[in-house]
């Protein structure tokens, strides 16, 4: 496993498997109209963020259009990582109704180069996951995801 510093300046992707994938889907759905969200924890390996657990947070923001992670959850959360041997890789949240893509609020709330952001949107028939990275200089850029 390769040390978090190998983040910086790597392309990397990050990959979910498909019992991840939908159990986000259906927490999400069940969310549903506010947001919802949560971290995703694993490993770091050469250029692949793996994740091993997803976390599944309340979004005290009880809204459709916003979310803040429930501090307790979040610090349980890492605390499991660590005794896991995890890294924090990212986020998710889902939009209920707009487009998988990073919002201005998104982009603003998005601190740390490292993590991976991911959004899934709801506002279709079938949900679209899409990840993002964001630099030091807040741009935007779409990352590797797949779905294994």
């Amino acid at each position: 496993m390769s040390s978090r510093l190998a983040v910086l300046g790597s392309d990397l992707m990050i990959i979910l498997n498909r019992e991840q994938f939908e159990e986000i889907v259906k927490y999400c759905k069940s969310g549903l109209p506010n947001e919802s969200c949560g971290l995703l924890g694993g490993i770091i390996d050469e250029n692949k963020k793996i994740v091993k657990k997803v976390y599944f947070l309340t979004n005290i923001d009880k809204s459709p259009e916003h979310f803040s992670m429930e501090p307790k959850e979040q610090f349980a959360a890492v605390k499991d990582m660590r005794s896991n041997k995890f890294v924090l890789l990212g986020n998710f949240h889902s939009h209920p109704n707009s487009p998988s893509r990073m919002s201005e609020e998104d982009k603003r709330l998005a601190f740390d180069v490292n993590l991976s952001y991911l959004i899934l949107s709801l506002a279709e028939s079938e949900p679209v996951l899409k990840s993002f990275k964001i630099d030091i200089n807040h741009q935007v850029e779409q990352e590797e995801l797949i779905i294994e």
